[in-house]
């Protein structure tokens, strides 16, 4: 079984394209490198012991799609690529709606016209909206409309997905709504690598500690938490990959439309995850509160039972072992990947 993994270089697609060759799967990665680069193609390539095929392309161009799938034999195809910046999706929320509207709606097409019926989506959380209950379970409904142009690309590209299931006898479509990714690969050669300053927080984080940033902003101490500050449900980006390979199994049984939580089910403060870079980096790191930031809700995480009974996947990796995979990709590569 072959798998087009879109957005591969990524920092998830790339963790995903290492837990899919370890599975069986073959593999062909597609990347622009909008958010990424040819090194950390190499290194996971290194890492997975394959050399498997790349292809630089914009997958809002319809022909060189087309192009794409006229080439590979694709069985399946994991869609992550997009752009994901949820404060710079406010400021140019055209550019957010075009990128990652216009490549599913390529990818779609080419797969049609090429009779390929199964499709896994990197979608969010953020689907559910603000006035969702914690925590998240799939029953939930989804939001009218999410709190950045960044969240309604991910809810809209939900909508197209099951309406093409409705239409199109035979299509899967899984979609893996996402909590917060963190953590990075053991061997410290592949993690997250953000343009310029980070906008999560662990490479935020991860760069003070490296002493490329000064100093951490907290957003809020006074949130209904028990240390006032916001709770999160990180997942490490190992254990978000092979979530990935677990849903690879559910298309095998023609599952249609599938919808799951991807998180661990528990929250984490800011605060607690700021302590606990600390002990791994060996140092306490400078922080500031400073005023809760817009959007910012006080606290999510995922209701992860449903993964668990019909993927059989449990999140397995905690938060302290998130940070030292993260210290030891930042401690090694201070500056990220470097530039060809």
């Amino acid at each position: 079984m072959t798998i087009l993994v879109t957005g591969g270089a990524g920092y998830i697609g790339s963790h995903t394209c290492i837990e899919l060759v370890k599975a069986g799967y073959d593999i062909v990665v597609a990347d622009d490198f909008a958010n990424s680069c040819m090194e950390a193609v190499r290194r996971t390539r290194k890492l997975a012991g394959v050399e498997f095929p790349f292809e630089k392309i914009d997958l809002t161009d319809y022909d060189a799609t087309q192009k794409l799938f006229d080439k590979y034999q694709i069985d399946a195809v994991i869609h992550f690529a997009g752009l994901k910046a949820v404060g710079e999706s406010g400021k140019i929320p055209l550019t957010y709606y075009h990128n990652n509207l216009d490549s599913t709606l390529s990818l779609l097409e080419a797969m049609k016209s090429h009779s390929v019926k199964n499709f896994i989506f990197s979608s969010s959380a953020t689907v559910y909206g603000p006035e969702a209950p914690v925590p998240y379970n799939e029953a939930t409904p989804v939001s009218r409309i999410t709190s950045s142009p960044y969240g309604n690309t991910k809810l809209m590209i939900e909508y197209i997905l099951k309406d093409e299931v409705k239409a199109n006898p035979g299509f899967n479509a899984v979609l893996l709504r996402y909590f917060n990714p963190v953590g990075a690969h053991e061997s410290g050669e592949i993690g997250e690598n953000p343009n310029g300053i980070p906008n999560n927080l662990m490479p935020y984080v991860a760069q003070v500690a490296v002493g490329k940033l000064d100093m951490i902003h907290i957003f809020g101490n006074d949130y209904d938490t028990p240390d006032g500050t916001c709770l999160r449900d990180y997942i490490h980006v190992v254990d978000l990959a092979k979530g990935h390979v677990a849903a690879l199994k559910k298309i095998k049984e023609n599952c249609g439309l599938f919808v799951c939580n991807l998180g661990t089910g528990k929250g984490t403060s800011v605060l607690e995850m700021v302590k606990a870079f600390s002990k791994s980096c060996g140092k306490d790191l400078p922080y500031e509160f400073a005023p809760r930031r817009e959007g910012d809700l006080p606290a999510f995480w995922a209701d992860p039972a449903f993964a668990k009974e019909q993927l059989g996947w449990v999140a397995e990796k905690g938060i302290q072992e998130m940070c030292d995979d993260v210290w030891r990709w930042q401690s090694k590569n201070p500056a990220g990947f470097p530039q060809d």
